[in-house]
């Protein structure tokens, strides 16, 4: 076989980072204290890093380190500090989920290669083009994806000089990474900042089909479909797992090397995947990658599958059974770490020690010969040695000069002066030349990059006009509520248009006034249906919540706003929709509090979005939600479940928490908070902020109750904006059971 994957590690800690280096790993991605999505791993500091690069580079494996989080306002004076230090190491890439992020790099560190997380929840090939213009050089596919998109995806990123790459190993998500807030509406622990609780994890009142977890899937593992990926020609395979130990990592690194050496020595595939199951698992399922969605990919216990796989594997009942192959599991794992220390036990990443030995004469140049453990080099001064009376290089004038060569990486010697003649002297500049030539050779012959320093944002001009109010729907006989309203309206489109097209089409063609709301989830044909679309209606404002879409749309010429599921958070995203993609508008992220909004600056001539009234989306899932709630007549999802199916049903946890699940025509399945959001105090909080306002009219169920008509919703709303006395108390008294959680909790 002539292709040649790359097996990409996990590495939550240095012991774990380590053992995916000895195992054999291609890659290992790790996070630093910030700005990385897993922030309950022990993670590493700056120091370790660079002595983590020098020794994998040793052993031929690149480290990414995760960035993929999204950025707040106030945190970006510390991120510029650290991509400083970054761009001047060896680092092979960072990993970025934040819009605003990926402008600065593309910007102002062009050097930094730069990955978009599974966060950015790429799926269609409008995604990868939007990710190219920002010179992104690798592009992590979505879980979800089956191996025909997988590989076409594939296909159409490599003609672009773009890489793609597969997770195959560890913990599924049943919501779509990046627009799952169900952690952070929860318990104000998003998963967009590296704090996801994993509810979906928890158990809930049994479900009519007898489940207590029934949003717990299988952990994945595409171990035999290593054809089938080569096939596609996937670059990288990801195995998922920073918050586990060493022996996972080593374990499962071994097992998928030992694998794929197999597949390109023989062409065929190993059967045996015993190892595997002896590291943490809650069994394994490829369900996602065959677009096999049933509920064989569900497991009734989110808790360690080790124990109970061998005793099934080998018919254990009894107490006493299980008790010594606990025993045996026990010192095969206690042998693994023992294999683990032995492998690392070379692997020093502390900082290096640095020789300098200076020599020359009066009439010759200045030599320094350089020593490291790895190399000896020498450098000279391009002029000559002088006699000086005042001043004289000395050991305190060189020590002044040439110790900040010891930086992150050495730790200098005494300097060697013995060879160096008294009263000598060369220039001030000519020194620092020298020392940069230095740094220049022990950083591999690139010169340092002088740090960045940002220009300030102008401060915002604020909105002078009343803000208008906006109103999404989602049924053509919600198109009787723009009569006589001022508002502009959003129409939802499903994720999969499907049969729906040709009603879509004239639904817009007959109200040009309609501005079409394009969905988060574009995949495969549900992705070019949603272009053909867009191309046939030709609309002179859309709504993208997809990138893809966002950068067609722009092309095009074509006023567009960035839905709120894009989640922007900071002034950069901001400036990267409007600079880099001609983006007109954009919602702000409900999962901000009034402090982390209040610092956002939009660009000049660009409109801000804020939705005020809306049921709470939690997450939306590929999988059927209904085979594990109140079960279903298939055993698994075919091709009509999304285009057909409509189904509601609710599931409550221990605490009395209920969310309600929601599947309409041509959608995925939904998980939604059990009330609306609802929030006035915005438009005091913040005045002359924002130009618009949402409220989302379409028909979703939960506990909240509106009162009104929805002709009388907008009305009170309308007058809401315009500042009329009572406005409030109207909205208040006729919508009951709402929620604010959002907007004091934060991120």
């Amino acid at each position: 076989m002539n292709h040649k994957f790359e097996i990409l590690a996990p590495g939550g800690d240095l012991d774990s980072i380590k053992a995916g280096i000895v195992a054999g790993a291609g890659a290992i991605y790790c996070g630093l204290g910030k700005f990385n999505a897993r922030t309950s791993a022990t993670n590493i500091s700056f120091d370790e890093l660079v002595g983590i690069i020098r020794v994998a580079h040793q052993r031929s494996c690149q480290i990414f380190l995760t960035l993929n989080i999204l950025i707040l306002e106030q945190e970006i004076p510390d991120l510029i500090r650290l991509l400083n230090r970054l761009i001047n190491t060896k680092l092979d890439g960072v990993i970025v989920q934040d819009l605003g992020l990926f402008y600065l790099l593309s910007e102002y560190f062009e050097s930094l290669v730069v990955h978009a997380s599974t966060q950015a929840v790429t799926h269609n090939i409008g995604q990868i083009d939007f990710f190219n213009d920002l010179n992104v050089k690798r592009v992590v596919l979505a879980r979800e994806l089956r191996l025909d998109t997988i590989s076409s995806l594939t296909k159409f990123a490599h003609c672009k000089n773009m890489e793609t790459e597969v997770f195959v190993h560890g913990s599924y998500c049943i919501g779509f990474s990046g627009i799952c807030y169900y952690s952070s509406v929860l318990g104000g622990k998003s998963g967009n900042r590296g704090l996801c609780a994993q509810p979906c994890r928890d158990q809930y009142i049994r479900t009519k089909v007898n489940r207590d977890f029934p949003l717990n899937l299988k952990d994945n593992s595409a171990f035999f479909d290593i054809a089938q990926l080569e096939k596609a020609k996937v670059d990288s395979l990801k195995i998922e797992g920073r918050i586990k130990k060493a022996d996972y990592v080593f374990t499962t690194v071994s097992s998928w090397k030992k694998q794929i050496d197999y597949f390109n020595s023989t062409g065929k595939i190993l059967d045996d995947n015993t190892e595997l199951y002896k590291v943490f698992n809650r069994d394994f399922s490829n369900g996602f990658l065959k677009g096999e969605l049933g509920s064989g990919m569900f497991i009734d216990n989110p808790r360690s599958n080790i124990t109970p796989h061998f005793s099934r594997l080998h018919k254990l009942s009894s107490e006493k059974s299980i008790g010594k192959l606990k025993d045996k599991l026990h010192n095969e794992k206690t042998d693994v770490f023992d294999k683990i220390r032995e492998l690392t036990l070379n692997l020093d990443i502390g900082r290096q020690p640095l020789t300098l030995t200076f020599s020359g004469k009066e009439g010759m140049p200045l030599v320094v010969l350089v020593q490291t453990p790895d190399r000896t080099f020498s450098i000279s001064s391009s002029c000559h040695l002088t006699r000086a009376d005042k001043y004289v290089m000395d050991r305190g004038s060189i020590e002044k000069r040439f110790s900040m060569l010891a930086g992150n990486e050495y730790i200098l010697e005494p300097f060697n002066l013995e060879q160096l003649d008294f009263d000598l002297f060369i220039s001030f500049r000519n020194q620092t030349a020298l020392r940069n030539e230095i740094v220049r050779n022990l950083n591999g012959g690139v010169d340092t990059i002088a740090p960045v320093e940002l220009p300030k944002l102008p401060v915002a001009k604020p909105f002078s006009a009343t803000p208008q109010l906006s109103v999404l729907i989602s049924e053509p006989m919600d198109l009787s509520l723009m009569k006589g309203s001022c508002a502009e309206f959003f129409y939802q489109l499903p994720d999969s248009i499907g049969d729906s097209y040709s009603t879509l089409a004239q639904l817009f063609n007959n109200s040009t006034d309609l501005i079409p709301w394009f969905p988060s989830l574009l995949i495969g044909k549900d992705f070019t249906d949603a272009c053909e679309l867009l191309k046939n209606i030709s609309p002179k404002r859309i709504v993208a919540n997809n990138l893809g879409i966002a950068r067609l749309a722009s092309k095009m010429g074509i006023e567009w706003i960035a839905g709120p599921y894009l989640n922007v958070t900071n002034s950069y995203s901001l400036k990267c929709l409007k600079e880099k993609f001609n983006c007109s508008g954009s919602f702000i992220s409900n999962e901000l509090k009034l402090k982390q909004i209040k610092w956002i600056r939009p660009p000049a001539d660009f409109d801000l979005y804020y939705s005020i009234f809306h049921p709470i989306m939690l997450m939306s899932c590929q999988q059927c939600l209904f085979l594990t709630t109140t079960g279903c007549s298939k055993k698994a999802m075919d091709k009509d479940c999304i285009q057909s199916c409509v189904k509601r049903t609710t599931i409550e946890d221990l605490k009395g928490n209920t969310f309600s699940v929601n599947k309409i025509k041509g959608s995925s399945n939904t998980l939604y908070g059990d009330k609306y959001f609802l929030n006035t105090s915005i438009s005091s909080d913040l005045p002359n902020r924002f130009s618009n306002f949402l409220i989302d009219l379409r028909d979703i169920s939960t506990s909240t109750e509106i009162k009104v008509s929805r002709e009388a919703v907008i009305e009170m709303f309308e007058d809401f904006l315009k500042g009329n006395d009572g406005a409030v108390d109207r909205i208040q008294n006729s919508i009951n059971q709402t929620t604010l959680g959002q907007y004091y909790k934060g991120l």
